[in-house]
């Protein structure tokens, strides 16, 4: 019989992803190809911001993005860039107004966004699973906040980056 790798998984243990917060999510494209996005460094990068083009792909990014808040009433998101090959953003759940009895997971927010996203553009888009921080406090939040406003400018040191 053959054995099946068992994933480990990268969300906090016994941590309840539908109450209430805020968190940092990471969502890669599948083997971190540039999908979503180009980004042009102008002549005299160091004055001048870089150019970020959205695809058509990162236009249904865009698009399911900012649909969120439609589909879940308690979710929004606060702050999100698409870069060429992942997407940060900052996604709030805030179940006060008491009206949903069972609120959405962060997990099936990400996991409806991804499939939007490969449902509309018909190819899949996205590596599986996705990182996500738990914002702890207002400075966390806006040292995040300040990463993602930023995060273009940083691309040709990105992490992501797979020529840098």
């Amino acid at each position: 019989m053959t054995e099946f790798i068992k994933r480990k998984s990268n969300r906090l243990k016994d941590y309840d992803y539908s109450q209430n917060g805020a968190y940092f999510i990471t969502v890669c494209a599948k083997e971190r190809l540039e999908l979503f996005a180009t980004i042009d460094n102008p002549v005299g990068a160091a004055t001048c911001r870089p150019h970020l083009e959205l695809s058509d792909i990162g236009r249904i990014v865009d698009a399911a993005i900012n649909r969120i808040s439609q589909v879940y009433t308690c979710a929004r998101v606060d702050k999100f860039v698409i870069m060429p090959n992942h997407v940060h953003m900052l996604l709030e759940i805030d179940r006060s107004d008491g009206r949903q009895v069972a609120a959405p997971t962060v997990q099936t927010i990400i996991g409806q966004m991804k499939r939007f996203v490969s449902m509309q553009s018909g190819v899949l888009v996205w590596q599986k699973s996705f990182y996500d921080h738990i914002i702890r406090n207002e400075e966390d939040y806006l040292e995040i906040a300040q990463y993602i406003e930023t995060n273009p400018d940083q691309w040709q040191a990105d992490c992501f980056n797979v020529e840098a």
